[in-house]
């Protein structure tokens, strides 16, 4: 078991990627229903939604792009991990890839993406890098 389940998430979207699936479905939390949205918003993905199975266990059903067969994410890295936490300000939030991927944050008003948090004027702990 681990602690880490952001850290699982994004592993397990990581390997689904490099098999070329087409959805995945991971154990549901708000975080993750967070993220899937961000990732949704910002065209990383094509559709998520929330399953509950006949037990009453939620799911997060993640739908993959691929574009030319492709994928959309080249790549998603954890940022802040559950030994060491890693928070910006909004005027101190680096840009991904030259302002080409995303920084999702979980910050006071939400989860969302570093350009979101620049524009709101709102810091918080960065999650993951994507591009």
């Amino acid at each position: 078991m681990s602690i880490d389940v952001v850290g699982d998430f994004l592993t397990v979207i990581r390997n689904a990627l490099m098999v070329y699936k087409r959805s995945v479905s991971v154990p549901y939390s708000n975080l993750k229903f967070g993220i899937a949205k961000v990732l949704k918003d910002e065209g990383y993905i094509k559709d998520f939604r929330k399953e509950e199975d006949e037990r009453g266990k939620s799911t997060l059903v993640l739908v993959l792009k691929y574009v030319d067969g492709q994928s959309a994410i080249n790549e998603i890295t954890r940022v802040s991990k559950p030994g060491r936490r890693f928070y910006e300000r909004s005027s101190k939030i680096t840009p991904v890839v030259g302002g080409l991927g995303v920084a999702i944050l979980t910050t006071s008003s939400g989860i969302m993406t570093d350009q979101q948090a620049r524009r709101l004027s709102v810091g918080g702990e960065v999650i993951c890098h994507v591009w």
